[in-house]
């Protein structure tokens, strides 16, 4: 069997044919035109798709809210404007033909990490992904927590300060608006305005700038705070941690030494934090699994 998979987010489009192995035969990155909107990006979408031939079912990581078994997006931000209500499975199997699968862009990186990378020695973990803001994947027994309304593992969107800084969600006081990598950023611009980006912060963390020091301290700390509640709420055996800043070794250090101040010791000691695998091919991965499972 072989797998086209996709995985649509509000800058690129990443297209990849994925053995029933988890063999990532062929990639490509195509920009997204997101701010055209839903409609638009269907059409760009399938256009790109029609380039490939000679596999048995689609499978699609994307950005938003999904119901992934009626392969609907439930709800959208104005990034992808015009996405909200999108019926991706039924508009890709009208036009190709073959099953198709839809995942919500964190959970495939999840259920890819499970698969193929990180986390394909357990059957529960958490999958979080630091970036622009903060995505969760939860999966017991194997399979993702999806929820009475299927939107279940929206860990940005714990309350970490009652009162705190206004979320896109509406919401104030997130853990994405303290944890997130943009977050990190804002802080330590603060205290040097060189550190435009993930990168920057850490090139002066390295030089020596005390100032960006602490404020990279207090973000670990923030970070750590986050994880414990997960941590107490699911008593996890590993938590994959995704995105960029994860990878750097004065981070993961670091978030050993804040997350046994938080969490209780017993928690901790048969958990395991590792980094995820898979980088940008989490997605195309995890979609192309959701998609070998599809029944006939």
């Amino acid at each position: 069997m072989k797998i086209l998979a996709a995985d649509i987010g509000g800058t690129a489009i990443k297209i990849g044919e994925v053995s029933d192995k988890g063999e990532l035969l062929s990639f490509a990155e195509h920009p997204a035109d997101a701010k055209k909107g839903g409609p638009a990006l269907m059409e760009k979408l399938c256009g790109l798709l029609s380039g490939y031939s000679g596999y048995d079912r689609i499978g699609i990581s994307t950005a938003g809210q999904v119901d992934a078994f009626r392969g609907e997006i439930i709800f959208a931000n104005e990034n992808i404007p015009q996405y909200t209500g999108m019926k991706v499975k039924q508009i890709l199997e009208e036009r190709f033909s073959v099953p198709v699968a839809v995942e919500n862009d964190v959970n495939a990186a999840a259920v890819g990490e499970g698969a193929f990378g990180a986390a394909r020695d357990y059957d529960d973990y958490l999958c979080l992904t630091f970036g622009t803001g903060i995505g969760g994947g939860i999966v017991l027994g194997g399979k993702i927590l999806r929820g009475a309304g299927g939107v279940a593992g929206e860990v940005g969107h714990l309350i970490t300060h009652k009162g705190g800084l206004l979320c896109g969600c509406g919401a104030r006081g997130c853990y994405e608006q303290y944890a997130s990598t943009t977050a990190l950023v804002r802080e330590a611009k603060k205290a040097c305005p060189a550190c435009v980006d993930g990168r920057a912060v850490f090139a002066e963390l390295n030089a020596g700038n005390a100032a960006v020091k602490a404020a990279v301290d207090s973000w670990i700390e923030e970070v750590a705070c986050g994880l414990a509640s997960l941590i107490h709420t699911f008593n996890p055996p590993c938590i994959v941690l995704g995105g960029g800043i994860m990878n750097e070794k004065y981070i993961q250090d670091g978030l050993d030494t804040a997350l046994k101040s938080v969490a209780m010791a017993s928690f901790l000691k048969d958990m395991k934090l590792v980094r995820a695998e898979l980088g940008n091919k989490a997605g195309l991965l995890g979609a192309a699994k959701w998609a070998m499972e599809l029944k006939d």
